[in-house]
Formats: structure tokens, sequence, C-alpha cells
């Protein structure tokens, strides 16, 4: 085998990647929604000295790498990570690992459980073709820790607020907590002297738990709860915030539905090498968002 065959070779293994001083590689490992045991933690340490120079970098997706490995240690540096429960990472036109944050279990926040997500659509769809490089996100809530808008894929936990007058005290507070202003007061009818009504703008609510978790009187109430999808995001070169694709879905399984539905249609439409979010804008956010909803509808029929 040439030089060149060997390095080509090497390129195609998944999460190998050459770095600018030949014979040398970066290792991309796969650290599933961010989490590794100790153990994991001390065989990376391991193969960090042995076969790079000491140091791991961390990468914004939660990701781990080992730089300047020789070419000729690959293998053995693979091998000794495998042993360790530890895969390669994704590269090139695929969906990489899916990221999340800690997720209800921890966060006083939490609305949905993230991990076990994160867990089912990297098994579902980690490593498959893509036009391009896909990359899926699942964030607790709206505070928006691990960027849902900013993945071709986003998931970010959801409650929608309903107001019970019977139980509001008229304090106010809540129009003060409202990190997006979403909440009105407002009086039954034209006169002041009407009934007081308090009123949230849907345009503009993200959904979040503050009234909920903060209204003194339980007068904010959790609704739905569920997810918020989102399709489109990228950044690079042309960033694109994503678009809301559906706003409050209260199942897992249309969860994966609108995943699936999402990724057929990316893989239909895009051109080559085009990211999700581009070929959405190029199509037109609302053909996209039709077709997507109508083959989710169709799969889930099908379950049933």
């Amino acid at each position: 085998m040439s030089q060149r065959e060997r390095d080509q070779a090497t390129i195609e293994r998944p999460g190998m990647m050459r770095q600018v001083q030949p014979d040398y590689y970066v290792m991309r490992l796969k650290a599933l929604a961010g989490d590794l045991t100790a153990r994991q933690l001390a065989c990376i340490a391991e193969v960090a000295e042995q076969y790079g120079r000491g140091s791991v970098h961390l990468s914004t997706r939660q990701g781990v790498e080992i730089h300047y490995v020789h070419r000729d240690d690959l293998e053995m540096a693979r091998e000794t990570l495998a042993g360790a429960g530890i895969g390669m990472g994704a590269g090139g036109p695929r969906v990489r690992s899916v990221v999340a944050c800690p997720g209800a279990e921890t966060c006083r926040l939490g609305v949905i459980g993230t991990k076990e997500l994160a867990r089912e659509l990297d098994a579902r769809y980690f490593r498959q073709e893509m036009p391009s490089k896909c990359k899926i996100s699942v964030t607790v809530c709206p505070s928006n820790c691990t960027k849902a808008n900013e993945n071709d894929i986003g998931i970010r936990g959801a409650v929608e607020p309903v107001w019970h007058a019977s139980s509001c005290k008229d304090c106010g507070l809540c129009l003060g907590f409202c990190p997006l202003g979403a909440i009105s007061r407002h009086h039954q009818g034209d006169s002041h002297a009407g009934e007081v009504r308090y009123r949230i703008d849907e345009d503009i609510c993200v959904n979040c738990t503050i009234c909920t978790s903060l209204c003194t009187s339980d007068a904010w109430v959790v609704g739905r709860k569920g997810y918020t999808v989102f399709i489109g995001g990228t950044m690079g070169r042309s960033p694109r915030l994503a678009s809301v694709l559906k706003k409050i879905v209260e199942s897992e399984e249309e969860v994966y539905a609108l995943v699936d539905a999402s990724i057929e249609c990316y893989r239909a439409k895009a051109l080559k090498k085009e990211r999700f979010g581009h070929m959405i804008d190029r199509v037109g956010l609302e053909a996209v968002r039709e077709d997507i909803l109508e083959k989710a509808s169709a799969m889930q029929q099908e379950v049933y």
C-alpha cells in the first residue's frame, strides 16, 4: 500500500482527522451527552500521555480530542480507548454525537429528562449519512444551555402556562418575572373598574417555567408539558438560528417521528454539502414544515 493509500485509509476511519503537521492526527472521542466516567477520563489521560503530548482539547460540542497522535499509533490508541468503552466521534457528512445538558434529574429549571432522550436519538441516528454534517441537541428548558436553536435539529423542554383567575392575587409580580415580557395585565371590558385579567402572548412566550414556578399564589400553573422541536440551526460561516417546527410536542414518540421526518426531508431536498437550514431557506420554511409535519403524522398513524 502506498503512503497516499495509507493516509486515505486513516482519514476514512471515524473520528480521526489529519493535522497540519505531517503524519499526525487528531482523535475525536465520543462523549454522548457530555458524559464520561472517572475510569474513562483516566484512560483518556493515559492515551494522551502515551500517544499524544499529554493534553486534551474539549470541543464546543462536549467532545474530547487528543491531538498529535502519530499515524502509526492510531490503532493502538483506539484499541486502548475502546477497552474503556470510549468510542470515536463522527466527521464529514454524517449525524454527529448528540449533545445534552444534565436535565431534570439535577436542574431546578428542568422540564424533561435529557439524557434518556439523547441516548435514544444517538442510537437511532449517530453516524447516519447526510447531505452535510448534521448536529442534534437536547436541552432541558429555554435557558438553552446546549443551544437547541443553533443545531440542525434541536429539542427543548417546554411548558404551556395557564392562568387561573380564582387563585390570582393581582400582585403583578409575574409581569416582572417574565424574561420576555410575554405577560400583560388587562381589565375586563373597557372600564378600569372591570375584572383584572392576565394574558400571555403565545407568539412571544418561549414556554419556560419562570411564571409557573415563581407565582406566589399558584395562579400560573403548568398546562401542557413536553418539547419544542427546532430545525435548521447552524453556526459556521453562514449562521442561521433554527426555526420552530412544533412548539409543544407532548410525547417522545412524536418527537422521534418529527426527527425521522426531518432527516428524511433533509436527505430528499438538500444539495450536496448543503446544511439543513440553508436548504430550508432555499426551499421555503412553510413548505419544509408542512412536508415534515405531514410525514411525521403518517409515521405515527402507521405505528398505531
